[in-house]
């Protein structure tokens, strides 16, 4: 790496979907791949709704404020379509969905920043308070540590060195997770974005809307799609299909998100075939395309669950 993350930036293209009530944990916990009934005051975890067919329509950070008070983080872009979604669950469930993007602020931080505001933040998806505020570990960029930061709206911005939006579009690519938006919406199962093997993923909690379909991925052969960072020249944007120069006919892969790096070129978190990714000759948008590099993901693929 020649160039490092550092500093603080406003998330503007982040929204917040506050869950509160009795059985707001418990109505989650029916909705989303991730258990949140068991989830700590210390923790955060990364959890996906999916349709029936188990494709994610959106994905979040999510946390407890408080034993009855859940904030799920998002993209603004999937946040109305599915708060009206989740809503339609809710029946007799002692739990309200609202939309809470403007109660809060949410912030990138990267580097140094998470040393000045939060020290004690550790290992990736616990959470610290820090007086009104929650910062929420993320899975780290090239080694640089990375955090999610969330304060009440009249709170004063965080301290700290300006991080451009972009650099931190970057990082997020590099980490290799990112959350669903609106151009790939029911585009993937949990595991086409690794999300098994990064938390995003309980397989022993109960049923949720796709549950069948995500342990079958998981549980009865060889994941056919992985996630994997992928360079090119040329930008690559969210829902662009991905080609292998042997064949013409057939998209071996999608662009999950994409961002211009300070080093020169893009880079982008491409959802594909794992044989395409093993035979490389990887082209964007046609099989005569520009070309593009992919390696593995920054993390291990569990094999085992």
């Amino acid at each position: 790496m020649k160039t490092k993350l550092n500093g603080v930036t406003p998330l503007a293209h982040l929204g917040v979907i506050k869950v509160e009530g009795a059985d707001a944990a418990k109505f989650l916990h029916g909705q989303l791949t991730q258990d949140f009934e068991l989830l700590g005051l210390s923790e955060a975890r990364l959890a996906a709704f999916c349709s029936a067919k188990g494709r994610i329509q959106a994905s979040f950070y999510g946390f407890k404020r408080s034993p009855t008070e859940i904030l799920l983080i998002c993209n603004r872009d999937v946040l109305a379509p599915t708060l009206k979604r989740l809503s339609m669950f809710v029946m007799r469930a002692k739990a309200k969905l609202s939309d809470a993007s403007e109660e809060f602020a949410l912030f990138g931080l990267a580097g140094d920043a998470i040393d000045l505001l939060a020290s004690q933040a550790s290992s990736v998806w616990s959470r610290v308070d820090i007086g009104s505020a929650n910062i929420v570990m993320l899975y780290p960029a090239d080694g640089v540590r990375r955090a999610l930061m969330l304060a009440p709206a009249s709170d004063a911005p965080p301290a700290g060195q300006v991080l451009s939006t972009e650099d931190w579009s970057w990082g997020e690519v590099r980490s290799g997770v990112v959350l669903i938006n609106a151009p790939v919406v029911e585009a993937f199962v949990p595991q086409m974005l690794n999300y098994e093997s990064v938390g995003g993923v309980n397989f022993k909690k109960g049923c949720y809307p796709g549950q069948e379909v995500v342990a079958r991925s998981q549980f009865r052969g060889t994941l056919k799609r992985r996630a994997y960072l992928v360079h090119s020249d040329t930008p690559m944007t969210a829902g662009q299909e991905v080609f292998q120069a042997a064949d013409a006919e057939q998209a071996c892969g999608t662009v999950v998100q994409g961002a211009a790096s300070p080093l020169g070129g893009f880079d982008a978190l491409v959802s594909m075939q794992v044989s395409a990714f093993e035979a490389g000759d990887l082209h964007l948008g046609a099989a005569t395309g520009p070309a593009m590099s992919a390696t593995a993901p920054p993390y291990p693929l569990l094999s085992d669950i």
